[in-house]
């Protein structure tokens, strides 16, 4: 799957979301939702590097791991689409930024 069909995927479930919310979420509910799921992520990471003292072993951390990482994806996705920015074309901008300046510093 392409970027822009990942993209084009996550458009429509944000329009059937939109059908079944109170209101059709703007950036601030997106960045509410982007926050909230860094939160998760930020859980997910703390059980897996054993910050928590949980009983037992933790079996699916991985997959939640990757669950929360789509989810902060699907927000910044969300954001992006609502700011009309072509993500996969600042994604690839800004690394050609990052490779410039580090080319200019001899790496």
């Amino acid at each position: 799957m392409t970027f822009l069909e990942m993209q084009e995927m996550y458009d429509g479930i944000v329009k059937r979301f939109n059908k079944i919310e109170l209101q059709d979420w703007k950036a601030e509910g997106a960045m509410i939702e982007l926050s909230k799921q860094v939160g998760e992520l930020a859980k997910q990471v703390m059980i897996k590097e054993k910050y928590y003292a949980l009983t037992g072993e933790v079996t699916d951390v991985d997959e939640r791991l990757g669950n929360e990482m789509a989810d902060v994806i699907a927000q910044v996705m969300r954001l992006a689409s609502y700011y009309q920015i072509d993500l996969e074309k600042a994604f690839i901008e800004a690394r050609e930024d990052e490779d410039r300046y580090l080319v200019s510093r001899g790496v």
